[in-house]
């Protein structure tokens, strides 16, 4: 008999299946890291999110009986995440990012920028004045611009992507959240697309990912699109050319949060002589820095 065969006939209820989802994971090489840093809370998660139940589901509850057809979708699910690798999200359809869902598909990275922790604190100390008009430029799922959105009720919010794919699952959230009226999704090259305009915040998580840290890299990220995780060997090329251009799209007293990562070290080896601030991440993660408008000016002109 199968394991799934076994699994169908034997196991009934949601914890069941929760219990023998850890099981399975457990005895894997999965990596965690897209939503959950555990074996159990991925299968709560997996199970919880298969079912379409809420995180929060009353524990009572969970000896609630499964259909067949419940069953097999799960299943499913466990089977993809061991032996495809697929994150977690990706098979559910939906991110969390501060406390909100988001659609994502592969077309999308999964919402995970230390960026959120500087949305919650309204960008303090760095932002002078109410952003009236902010840019999320690499918006992928549109997860940091309509957070920003939601922080800032009185701010308009352009989002941009190079994959016309990705902007599909952005309009879908700007729905979601109900921000029709102030955010924008617009199909721009970087800058392309943006002539004229400027900006009081310009937020972007862009690929960053060198080449040799994108090889190593856990099979999950290998199932993120690519052309938003690497940008050339030491992965900054997309980088230098922003860093070159993105003066023009501030206004007086605006500022750019951006997000290297890994390639932080190497972003300040290139840049020697540019004073980067580097946010301080009270909930982990790195490479975040802040720049004015004058210290993108200095830039362009060396």
């Amino acid at each position: 008999m199968s394991r799934h065969q076994s699994a169908i006939r034997d196991l009934q209820t949601i914890q069941d299946y929760i219990r023998w989802t850890y099981s399975r994971f457990r005895n894997s090489d999965i990596f965690y890291g897209h939503g959950t840093d555990n074996a159990w809370d991925e299968a709560v998660q997996l199970v919880l999110g298969s079912l379409s139940l809420p995180l929060d589901f009353p524990k009572e509850h969970l000896d609630s009986r499964l259909t067949y057809n419940e069953k097999k979708r799960i299943l499913k699910f466990v089977d993809l995440r061991i032996n495809k690798r697929e994150p977690l999200p990706y098979l559910l359809g939906e991110a969390w990012f501060m406390g909100l869902p988001f659609k994502v598909t592969k077309d999308t990275l999964i919402p995970r920028s230390p960026i959120m922790a500087l949305i919650e604190s309204e960008f303090q100390p760095w932002l002078q004045n109410y952003p009236l008009n902010i840019l999320d430029m690499c918006t992928g799922s549109g997860c940091l611009g309509i957070a920003a959105a939601l922080t800032f009720e009185e701010a308009n919010v352009d989002i941009t992507d190079v994959s016309e794919a990705a902007l599909a699952v952005a309009e879908q959230n700007i729905v979601l959240h109900e921000v029709q009226d102030r955010v924008t999704a617009i199909h721009s090259d970087m800058f392309q697309g943006l002539a004229g305009k400027q900006y009081d915040l310009i937020i972007c998580n862009p690929p960053y990912v060198d080449a040799s840290d994108y090889n190593t890299a856990p099979e999950e990220f290998h199932n993120e699109p690519r052309i938003a995780l690497t940008s050339g060997e030491d992965g900054l090329d997309f980088t230098r050319a922003f860093l070159a251009q993105a003066a023009d799209y501030l206004h007086d007293n605006g500022i750019v949060v951006y997000e290297v990562g890994n390639s932080e070290v190497a972003l300040q080896e290139a840049y020697p002589d540019t004073p980067f601030m580097w946010v301080k991440l009270e909930n982990g993660g790195n490479g975040v820095f802040v720049l004015t408008k004058d210290e993108l000016k200095t830039l362009q002109e060396e």
